[in-house]
């Protein structure tokens, strides 16, 4: 009993190191990891399906609108630079929409929005994202006016006539509606996550200043997030649309 009661006083071992990341980091980094394999499914079977099929596929800008939606990825992107314009406001201590000048107090030149502090860029990177999402909706509700739908083209609509003339292919029209919406459509409700993520810190965190120099965990966390969904994106957009 003497040494077990000795044994109990004694100081515990030290803890083996760990990661030196902390856990809501990690716990992003698994999850993006998760994601990874996900649209690396997806890319990957269209890839195979769009390649293995002897016949043509619809040519690229027929159907889809590539102006619009080179926009809408440079739209995302922006979003991109703004978070990283936010995670480097609040890592130097900005919290505020505006660069502040005690020395000039009515000064409004369009610099001190350039450097805008968290709050101003976080809005920033959440408006981007919401346009993104309401552009992305815009332009399914166009290809589903004309025809084009997630089971192929409809007949007696404008893309109907294209395949009608040969310019589309009927053969691939059904492959090509039922991946084009599951890849873009995933894709956008990822976007669509972040935006409502964002908002949730936005008005919970960043609003109230509870980030700081010191912890703006929430804030590199969305922010690993976001630049992930960005670059998925990128992908989809260059095999989707310009291939």
């Amino acid at each position: 009993m003497a040494h077990a009661h000795a044994a109990v006083m004694q100081p515990p071992a030290a803890a083996e190191p760990g990661s030196g990341v902390y856990n809501e980091k990690l716990g992003m980094w698994i999850f993006l990891g998760s994601e990874v394999m996900f649209f690396t499914a997806l890319i990957g079977s269209y890839i195979i399906l769009r390649f293995g099929t002897p016949h043509p596929w619809a040519p690229p800008g027929v159907i889809l609108n590539i102006p619009v939606t080179a926009f809408n990825t440079f739209l995302l992107i922006c979003s991109s630079v703004f978070m990283v314009k936010a995670y480097a406001a609040i890592a130097d201590g900005k919290k505020h929409f505006l660069r502040t000048d005690p020395s000039v107090p009515h000064d409004w030149r369009l610099w001190r929005w350039v450097d805008g502090g968290l709050k101003f860029w976080f809005l920033m990177t959440i408006l981007g994202g919401a346009t993104f999402v309401g552009i992305q909706v815009y332009e399914y509700i166009h290809l589903a006016h004309n025809g084009f739908l997630p089971s192929g083209i409809k007949e007696g609509t404008h893309f109907g006539e294209l395949v009608a003339q040969g310019i589309v292919p009927a053969a691939t029209a059904g492959i090509y509606g039922s991946t084009f919406y599951t890849m873009t459509g995933f894709h956008g409700f990822h976007v669509t996550c972040g935006v409502v993520s964002m908002l949730y810190l936005f008005f919970k965190k960043v609003l109230p200043e509870k980030y700081s120099e010191h912890d703006y965990r929430g804030v590199e966390t969305i922010g690993l997030y976001w630049h992930f969904v960005d670059l998925v994106w990128i992908i989809l957009f260059t095999i989707v649309y310009l291939i």
